[in-house]
């Protein structure tokens, strides 16, 4: 994922600042949660290091600025978990399922930049059963079928995205303009896939306004906005600017392709990235700013919607039988969003989002929100058999 916004993770409220005074030694046990303290010059972890399995934090905001928190790979570069948008004086957890290794942890003051990161090291605890057999049996299956959905969505987004280069490249600009919101559906289904690999979706995926000084503008939204320009103030690009802003995007998606031929998953990470998927039109995209020129963003809304009912549906199961209750919530709210998202369908796609008024803007920011809030619940449920 990009390391300069849309960054989301399952948030799990109700954590008091009392889970920042629990975790007070350099190792966790499995079964407490971290505490982070987050503030505008500093990220203090209670403990560096814990046992294989179940991790959990809870991040505290003790500063003036909206911060982030991140679980990176050893590379610093690959996003295991996250959780954003905490604001000050809150307290978000975030839970997820860690193998032995090292990683980094970081806390993002101002939600730019880097972030101040320190090593975390988990050790292995012998004990692989974290769920029981059945239990287990159901989130093998719905983590195989993911990855399988996943490869899918990819090979169809590089066989799609090459026909609207080919269109974009030959100057066929009306047919550019309707594969583009259908193309990049794809790419919005799997949207936490995509931005786990810190390098490409920046590339792929920037907005002009989330671009540092000095940062070269590729990938989707520049075409974008060449395809769709402002009334004035722009030079559109050349023939030979379009060719390589348009192969350099096929590139990358062969890569993105080619990488998510291999992933597998695990149940933290279709809950956590369920939850994502809702942030995603929650936080950053009920704006209107993700497709600030074309006004695609319905299509966007549903492929979100699409992706994040894909993850639940796989852990269901579990969650009928640990927590039956937000089953039936999560399943009337699924249901509500997608009958709200159906009324302003137009033709093979949607309304664009320039036609909407503020109220109906408002009404859809509700149901997302009214969906959001259980299934920040979701993986906690599935993992550790209680949200509490």
């Amino acid at each position: 994922m990009k390391l300069n916004r849309k960054q989301a993770a399952v948030v799990v409220a109700g954590s008091s600042l009392a889970l920042l005074l629990a975790a007070c030694s350099s190792t966790a046990g499995s079964e407490e949660a971290i505490a982070v303290s987050s503030t505008d010059d500093a990220c203090e972890i209670a403990a560096t290091e814990a046992p294989s399995g179940i991790v959990q934090f809870a991040v505290t905001n003790n500063g003036s600025q909206v911060t982030e928190f991140y679980v990176l790979g050893a590379d610093g570069l690959q996003i295991m978990a996250e959780v954003e948008n905490i604001g000050p004086g809150l307290t978000r957890q975030l839970v997820t399922q860690l193998a032995p290794g090292t990683f980094n942890l970081a806390c993002k003051p101002g939600m730019v930049g880097e972030g101040i990161r320190s090593t975390f090291t988990v050790t292995d605890s012998g004990n692989d059963a974290l769920v029981n057999a059945d239990d287990a049996a159901v989130i093998a299956e719905a983590t195989k079928n993911y990855a399988a959905y996943v490869r899918d969505q990819t090979d169809q987004l590089l066989v799609n995205t090459q026909k609207f280069a080919d269109a974009y490249v030959a100057g066929n600009d009306g047919l550019a303009r309707e594969l583009f919101a259908p193309t990049r559906m794809r790419w919005e289904r799997i949207e936490p896939v995509a931005e786990s690999f810190g390098d490409l979706d920046p590339i792929l995926d920037n907005r002009e306004a989330d671009l540092s000084p000095g940062e070269k503008w590729t990938g989707w939204h520049k075409i974008e906005k060449d395809l769709w320009p402002p009334a004035s103030g722009y030079t559109p690009l050349t023939a030979a600017q379009r060719k390589a802003v348009a192969d350099q995007m096929v590139v990358d998606t062969t890569t993105l392709r080619d990488r998510a031929a291999d992933l597998t998953f695990t149940a933290d990470q279709l809950g956590n990235g369920a939850k994502e998927l809702l942030d995603e039109v929650a936080t950053g995209k009920i704006t209107g700013e993700e497709d600030i020129w074309s006004h695609t963003d319905l299509w966007d809304f549903q492929a979100n919607l699409e992706g994040a009912k894909i993850m639940y549906a796989g852990l269901r199961p579990v969650v009928v039988k640990n927590d039956p209750a937000l089953a039936r919530t999560l399943d009337t709210e699924f249901a509500k969003v997608q009958t709200l998202l159906d009324k302003y369908r137009k033709g093979d796609g949607f309304m664009y989002y320039n036609e909407l008024t503020q109220a109906q803007i408002k009404e859809i920011s509700a149901a997302v929100d009214a969906l959001a809030e259980p299934l920040s619940k979701l993986t906690a449920v599935v993992l550790v058999g209680s949200s509490s």
